[in-house]
């Protein structure tokens, strides 16, 4: 199966999506048979099925292998799949990906993990959004699904405006929390901005891609109610559960903050990114790492990491829990005690608590990216 094989014209196709793979042994005849079935629209009312092109990219892997596995996929007319190979030296996806879109030529492209699958009629809806609101990208509902591909549980995120579906602001809509562009995505904006994964990191390829286009000022639409992205977790190499020294699990953050569009950023705009970055980047890694990871090298990096986040974005630091706040001072603080850092770090997630509700700065308790709202606002966005 190849791109010379493809059952539509090139030409006819209105979205692109890509897909990455990294061994033969990944389900991917499911995430392209998903991919397919999520063009046609769930109602017949809603229109004809979406042509789309599926791009496999077979990523240090014969493709031949993938080709192989993909044999019992039924095609629609007017859809393709194809598979185009691509080698480097890493497992990071960020290469097949760009890949993939260097090679897109439909008006919006769409990207997808190899593990995961599309609701039927995903794609479909989220270009309808598209189309209706004029918008360049459209997030997508994003679930945890059963093996099956039955929805386990919505993820919250981004925890937007409540029932906001269109024109969302990168700060008032909280879009950080989006850490991967899931969903739809015109090619010409992507072109414009000159969006890419970002090369030469293990993990947060995505972070940087996700942050320009949050904050670019490009219109973006919810997909809060259509039918989701569906995260699978059945998958045993998963290159993000791998740990990692600190300076290569965070270097996409230490190099994302540093870069001169990011300190170009309106101030505000700086603060929310960096409000997401170290609750969820920077505390997060703190809860998969037990103390004898903790070498004063380890800590002194984790240390420098928060030194620049809290540099690129002064202030943001307002906005945290006192018990987040007390987990900021242990890390800046290389030489206080390890097990107590760690507790601290588990502390901080006992949701509910006075210190993890009560803002450190009194004035910012009802802060857009305070505890209080952002809790409330998770809530309303898993219904």
């Amino acid at each position: 199966m190849t791109a010379t094989d493809a059952t539509g014209s090139p030409a006819d196709v209105v979205v692109d999506v890509v897909i990455a793979v990294h061994t033969a042994q990944r389900p991917i005849a499911r995430a392209v048979a998903s991919a397919l079935a999520a063009a046609t629209p769930t109602s017949p009312a809603a229109g004809d099925p979406v042509p789309v092109r599926v791009t496999v990219v077979a990523h240090n892997v014969a493709p031949a292998l993938v080709e192989a596995n993909l044999a019992g996929v039924a095609v629609p007319q007017g859809s393709s799949v194809r598979v185009l190979a691509y080698t480097d030296d890493t497992r990071s996806p960020a290469g097949p990906f760009n890949h993939g879109l260097d090679a897109a030529r439909a008006p919006y492209v769409a990207v997808m993990g190899s593990d995961d699958r599309l609701a039927p009629g995903a794609i479909a809806s989220w270009l309808a959004l598209a189309r209706s609101t004029g918008a360049a990208a459209v997030i997508a509902r994003l679930a945890k699904a059963h093996p099956d591909g039955s929805v386990a549980a919505v993820v919250p995120t981004p925890p937007a405006r409540p029932l906001r579906t269109t024109r969302l602001d990168g700060v008032r809509d909280r879009l950080s929390y989006r850490s991967a562009p899931l969903g739809l995505l015109e090619r010409a904006t992507l072109e414009r901005l000159g969006l890419r994964f970002t090369l030469g990191h293990e993990v947060g390829e995505d972070v940087a891609f996700v942050t320009r286009l949050w904050f670019s000022g490009a219109p973006i639409a919810f997909d809060r109610r259509g039918p989701a992205y569906l995260v699978q977790d059945d998958a045993g190499d998963r290159i993000t559960g791998i740990t990692r020294p600190v300076t290569a699990e965070l270097a996409f953050l230490t190099d994302l903050v540093s870069q001169g569009w990011f300190t170009a950023l309106p101030l505000p705009a700086r603060r929310a990114a960096a409000v997401k970055f170290l609750r969820i980047h920077v505390f997060g890694l703190l809860l998969n790492r037990t103390a004898p990871f903790w070498t004063p090298a380890e800590r002194a990096a984790l240390a420098d990491v928060v030194s620049a986040v809290l540099h690129a974005a002064p202030g943001c630091e307002r906005v945290l829990s006192r018990a987040d706040c007390a987990v900021l001072r242990a890390v800046a603080d290389p030489a206080s005690d390890v097990g107590q850092l760690i507790a601290l770090a588990h502390a901080r997630r006992r949701h509910g608590r006075p210190t993890t509700v009560v803002t450190a700065d009194l004035t910012r308790l009802f802060a857009r990216e305070a505890p209080l709202r952002l809790m409330a606002a998770s809530v309303l966005a898993r219904r």
